[in-house]
């Protein structure tokens, strides 16, 4: 197994091979350049985008600056709006639904490292994926862990730590994140 086929089945691999760097260093261009353009250059910077996020759906906006490590291992839907200064650690898949909105300063970490210092000290990581369903909002500075899925009409707190998962039509919020309140959405 190459070490991306590691990586993306969830094992243990190094993230400094050669193929991996390769590839990391390809998106930073595309975000930079991204990130690089205003207001003026719409068209550009849209094209840009959809370089970046490869598996994405119509109408992806999102507000630079943006940071991923791959961009191809986001599945993305329709109508996705992302505010300033997202970062997605994209080393494992992440499936995001439509009409999703993150608030600024979003992060979501795929990537994970062992826990024993031995194993944590050697460099090698692994991560988990993230699924993310229809409709759903997360507030500003909300972080959302390795191995997390998210329901549907789920809306995520401001600051919320997102350390499990979640089923559809609740709001959470909390360091750990935890279930505040149930949505009637009939």
């Amino acid at each position: 197994m190459t070490e991306k086929q590691k990586m993306l089945a969830g094992e243990m691999y190094n993230p400094s091979d050669p193929e991996l760097m390769k590839e990391r260093h390809a998106v930073r261009l595309l975000f930079q350049e991204f990130n690089s353009l205003d207001e003026n250059h719409f068209e550009e910077r849209k094209k840009v985008l959809y370089k970046i996020f490869i598996n994405a759906g119509e109408n992806l906006y999102v507000e630079p600056p943006f940071h991923c490590d791959y961009g191809s291992n986001i599945i993305a839907g329709k109508n996705l709006f992302m505010n300033f200064n997202c970062c997605i650690l994209d080393v494992a898949q992440i499936t995001i639904g439509d009409n999703c909105m993150f608030g600024p300063h979003v992060q979501i970490y795929t990537a994970t490292h062992p826990l024993e210092f031995k194993a944590r000290n050697s460099g090698k990581e692994y991560a988990k994926p993230i699924a993310i369903g229809n409709n759903v909002w997360i507030g500003g500075n909300a972080t959302i862990c390795p191995g997390v899925t998210l329901g549907h009409n789920v809306v995520v707190g401001s600051g919320a730590v997102v350390t499990k998962s979640f089923p559809d039509n609740v709001v959470i919020a909390g360091n750990p994140a935890k279930i505040i309140k149930t949505i009637d959405n009939n």
